[in-house]
C-alpha cells in the first residue's frame, strides 16, 4: 500500500484566526511562510519549509479587499505548484464574486467561472469551499470542490434557543431549497420574500409568502452584504404581523457600507454569522453571535487526506 503523503497547512493573509482555529483542530502547526509586498505594492511570498511530496491545504477566503486577497491566492498556488507540492487545495471559506455566476444582461462577464479558471491555471488541484451563492459554481471547475455547509451549525445553534412558535424566512425565492433544510431541521413552517432588482446593487421586496403573524422569524441569507436585503425583508415582516424581536442569520457576513447601521434595529434581536469573514470590532455589536466552522473546515481537510467520504459530514 502505498505511503500517504504528510499534510501541512498554511494560511493567506485574509483570517489568520480561522487558520490557527483549524490548525488546532488538526493538531498541527501553520506552515511557516512569508507574505510581504515590495514598495511599489507588488506581492512577494515565500514558503520557509519544504513542501516537495506534501499534501498541502490553503486557507484563504476572498473576501474583501477581494481582489487582493484573490491575488494572493493565486501566488500562493503558483509556488507550490513550482515547488514539486504533491497535492494543493484551495480552501475558500468565502468564494467571492460567486454573485456573478451567470449573465443577466447582454456583455456581462460570468466571473465566478473566471474565478474558477484562475484557480486552476494557477494549479489548484482541489477546491474547499463553504456555502457557495450558486449551486452551478462547482460545475465550474474542473477538478474536485468539497463543498460544505454551515446548515446543521446554524440550525443547531437556533435549536438549543428553544424558541416557541417560529417561522424560517428566505428572504427571496433562489434561497428556498436550503432554507427549506433549516426548516427541516427545526421543524418549523417556511416563509419566503419575492424581491425584484430596479437597478445594480438595489432590492425591493414586492410581497411576502407564508403566514408569519404573531411569529417568531428567522432569517436566513448566505451572504450580508449591505444588509439591504435584510431590511426589506424585516419591514415586510412587521408589515405581515411578525413579532418584533427577529432573528437573522448568515454564513459569510461581508458587512460592507451600511450594513451594521441597518442591522442595528430595534426589531433585530440577534445577528448570527460564522467566521469565514473575520468580523473586527467595529463591525460587531453586542447582539452579534458568531459561530466557528473551524471544526468544520478540520474535519473536512482530514477527510480529504484520509481519502474517506466528506459529504456524509452532512448526512444525519
Amino acid at each position: 500500500m502505498c505511503q500517504r503523503a504528510p499534510m501541512k497547512l498554511f494560511a493567506g493573509t485574509a483570517n489568520p484566526a480561522l487558520a490557527r482555529a483549524v490548525a488546532e483542530e488538526l493538531g498541527i502547526p501553520l506552515g511557516g511562510l512569508e507574505i510581504s509586498r515590495f514598495a511599489d505594492g507588488e506581492l512577494f511570498v515565500s514558503f520557509e519549509e519544504s513542501v516537495r511530496g506534501t499534501d498541502v491545504f490553503v486557507l484563504q477566503p476572498t473576501c474583501p479587499p477581494i481582489d487582493a486577497n484573490l491575488m494572493e491566492m493565486l501566488v500562493l498556488v503558483d509556488a507550490l505548484r513550482r515547488a514539486s507540492a504533491h497535492r494543493i487545495t484551495c480552501v475558500l471559506p468565502y468564494y467571492g464574486y460567486a454573485r456573478q455566476e451567470k449573465k443577466d444582461r447582454p456583455r456581462e462577464p460570468i466571473t465566478a467561472k473566471l474565478i474558477a479558471n484562475l484557480l486552476t491555471t494557477a494549479g489548484a488541484d482541489r477546491i474547499v469551499a463553504m456555502d457557495l451563492h450558486a449551486d452551478a459554481i462547482p460545475g465550474f471547475f474542473d477538478i474536485p470542490v468539497d463543498h460544505l455547509t454551515t446548515i446543521n451549525l446554524i440550525s443547531d445553534y437556533l435549536s438549543r434557543k428553544n424558541l416557541s412558535n417560529v417561522v424560517i424566512v428566505s428572504p427571496d425565492e433562489g434561497r428556498v431549497k436550503k432554507i427549506r433544510k433549516i426548516a427541516s431541521r427545526l421543524r418549523a413552517p417556511l416563509a419566503v420574500g419575492y424581491k425584484v432588482h430596479p437597478d445594480h446593487g438595489v432590492s425591493e421586496v414586492t410581497h411576502l409568502a407564508g403566514d408569519v403573524r404573531d411569529k417568531t422569524c428567522i432569517v436566513y441569507d448566505d451572504i450580508i452584504s449591505t444588509g439591504g436585503s435584510i431590511s426589506e425583508v424585516v419591514d415586510a415582516l412587521l408589515e405581515n404581523g411578525a413579532r418584533p424581536g427577529i432573528y437573522v442569520a448568515c454564513t459569510h457576513p461581508v458587512l460592507a457600507g451600511p450594513a451594521t447601521e441597518r442591522l442595528a434595529r430595534p426589531e433585530i434581536k440577534e445577528l448570527i454569522v460564522t467566521d469565514t469573514i473575520p468580523l473586527p470590532d467595529e463591525k460587531r455589536s453586542p447582539k452579534t453571535t458568531v459561530l466557528s466552522v473551524a471544526a468544520l473546515f478540520g474535519q473536512a481537510i482530514h477527510r480529504i487526506w484520509s481519502d474517506e467520504s466528506v459529504s456524509s459530514l452532512f448526512v444525519d
